[in-house]
């Protein structure tokens, strides 16, 4: 008999809308539709992101993808609003503009999963992972990795990749099969314009940051739950703003590569008082 799915103690309930504690969030696709109408949108064959309200401007959630995906595992669909997930960087601008987008929003990755239930029946769904950017933990092994490649490198070319998909993996019951699993990454790849790249040639300079974190299990069942739910993914989502800004970090070694203080705060309102979020 297959083992139930994971259980509170195992991946984490939510119990309120505080965000603080999320490092990373997973639900089913169809509920995320159903929690955040205003910023996913299942149009026939068609999933979009949609750009934030007008009443949260820089808010949202950053979701990136190949460009399609399988819902539940029976219609083909195909994403709009989307960023890919590896991308070719030539300059200081493309790394500033590029890791502003990965740190400033939530991230959201989309993958297959095949699952048992009790009488040994195979269903496949469509998850949304989240990654709450704003968590320390999570923050931190984004920017050590991008950070420590930096300083490993002298003006060649390199590529850095971040996978989740172990983390994601043991969050389902043993049995469970990632159909999607390469879908739960991301990459950049810097070209520089170095005579001689032997280290990248070599792979040397190619690294996998295997983030690991704490999942929490987004699934409700109750009307309680999908407001709290609700409340939660509303909250992760506000705009932030820097104060000191990331994207001025250059991105080669023979840039400096002093340590800098990047912090984010939610974007003043008129009407509702800034909350700390982290």
């Amino acid at each position: 008999m297959a083992k139930p799915s994971p259980s509170p103690i195992s991946s984490g309930e939510l119990r309120g809308p505080r965000t603080c504690d999320c490092e990373l969030a997973l639900l089913p696709l169809r509920q995320l539709l159903l929690l955040q109408p205003d910023c996913f949108q299942l149009r026939g064959d068609q999933l979009a992101v949609l750009r934030p309200p007008r009443h949260r401007p820089g808010g949202g959630f950053t979701v990136l993808s190949d460009g399609a995906l399988h819902h539940d595992g029976q219609r083909h669909c195909r994403l709009t609003g989307h960023f890919k997930r590896d991308v070719e960087l030539t300059s200081h601008r493309d790394y500033k503009d590029y890791r502003e987008t990965i740190l400033t929003r939530p991230l959201v990755f989309f993958t297959n999963v095949r699952t048992k239930n009790y009488s040994s029946k195979v269903s496949e769904k469509t998850y949304a992972l989240i990654v709450n950017t704003r968590h320390p933990k999570m923050r931190r092994q984004i920017e050590h990795g991008m950070n420590t490649v930096i300083s490993s490198v002298f003006g060649e070319s390199y590529k850095l990749r971040f996978d989740f998909q172990e983390v994601v993996k043991n969050f389902f019951p043993p049995g469970s099969h990632l159909v999607t699993g390469e879908d739960l990454s991301f990459s950049y790849e810097f070209k520089s314009d170095a005579l001689f790249d032997f280290f990248y040639w070599f792979g040397i300079s190619k690294n996998t940051v295997a983030v690991t974190g704490k999942v929490l299990n987004l699934s409700n069942t109750t009307p309680e739950k999908k407001e709290i739910s609700t409340m939660f993914l509303e909250k992760m989502s506000e705009p932030y703003v820097h104060l000191n800004s990331i994207s001025d970090r250059k991105f080669t070694s023979r840039d400096s590569i002093d340590g800098f203080n990047c912090s984010l705060t939610p974007q003043p309102s008129l009407t509702n008082p800034p909350v700390r979020v982290c």
